[in-house]
């Protein structure tokens, strides 16, 4: 009987308490496929899950980790097979299903998604889920029109995992980004990755915040929600794209219908957790290709299994930057 690592998440005391533990494969959640995970990352859902700072976990106990890579261990669903190298993100993963924070994962054959040309397993999970997150967002606001030609992208929260994965693949896809982050220290960085422009938040009057203000952008990408994302509506262009991802800043969202009447830009909220398989592997195909951003080794941090714990704190307080992504079997 195989014994290996995970990363477990229990409630005592009506609170969250995580640590290692020694499992056994027939001690995880069913399903079809066993996967030998190489990879997981740490999102901000991850942090909040195994810390207890947010209600994230479901079922106690859980193995953490919303997303994984690896090879197929074993399958008996017949399209996968003993070595195949697979991404499974999202779903129940992580939250009341054993995540990607274990040296073994098993899960139901309709969540796994085969590895596409362009990406291994390492560079899977520099994107994983915040990277998926981001290429849903920018195929949804082509969907709804966006080309380069329309004008500028800004994407806020821009030195998160979702924030950076944006900001490169807008890029590299011929936009003309501006990044909006309250971390000064990080233009560089920004720049770097693809951001033509830095603004800082501290520059914004978010006090002032009229029902339409000066057309600016074709284009937006929101990780905070709140009064960003009110001026952020106010500002958009005729016909533009606002892609809703995240609240980092606020589950409150205060404006007009007037953006939305009076300049018909259209407000997509992006779900990565629930995505239609066939739009989830058209995604990670275009992660793969069209959309694989230039700069992974840049916005990648990468710490073993044993230091997993270690990284909660900053991700949480936004001392972060990029990717965290974790060596599990590598």
């Amino acid at each position: 009987m195989t014994t290996f690592r995970a990363y477990r998440i229990f409630e005592e005391d009506g609170k969250a308490a995580s640590r290692f533990v020694d499992m056994q494969l027939d001690e995880l959640d069913p399903g079809e496929v066993v996967i030998k995970v190489a990879y997981s990352s740490v999102n901000f859902k991850d942090a909040l899950a195994a810390t207890g700072a947010g209600k994230i976990i479901r079922r106690f106990p859980c193995n953490g980790g919303i997303d994984l890579s690896g090879t197929v261990e074993k399958s008996s669903d017949p399209r996968f097979k003993s070595g195949d190298a697979v991404i499974a993100t999202s779903y129940d993963i992580g939250v009341s299903h054993d995540g990607g924070y274990a040296e073994y994962c098993r899960v139901p054959a309709n969540w796994v998604v085969p590895m596409p040309a362009g990406l291994d397993t390492y560079s899977a999970m520099v994107l994983g889920t915040a990277g998926f997150t981001a290429g849903l967002a920018v195929a949804r606001m082509e969907h709804e029109g966006l080309e380069p030609a329309k004008g500028p992208v800004i994407v806020d929260g821009a030195t998160g995992g979702v924030g950076s994965v944006a900001v490169d693949i807008l890029a590299g896809a011929g936009y003309n980004v501006v990044a909006l982050t309250g971390k000064a220290a990080e233009t560089d960085y920004l720049k770097k990755i693809g951001a033509a422009e830095v603004m800082l938040r501290s520059e914004l009057d978010l006090a002032k915040i009229r029902p339409l203000g000066k057309e600016t952008w074709a284009g937006a990408v929101d990780n905070l929600g709140g009064d960003v994302l009110s001026w952020i509506a106010s500002t958009m262009k005729t016909g533009g794209a606002l892609a809703s991802i995240g609240l980092a800043a606020s589950h409150e969202f205060k404006t007009t219908v007037m953006p939305f009447i009076l300049r018909g830009v259209s407000l997509v909220g992006i779900d990565s957790v629930n995505a239609a398989m066939e739009v989830r592997e058209n995604v990670w195909k275009r992660l793969a290709s069209d959309l694989k951003p230039r700069h992974l080794d840049d916005m990648a941090t990468t710490v073993s299994f044993d230091d997993l714990a270690s990284v909660f704190g900053n991700i949480l307080e936004a001392k972060a930057k990029g990717r965290t992504v974790v060596k599990i079997g590598g």
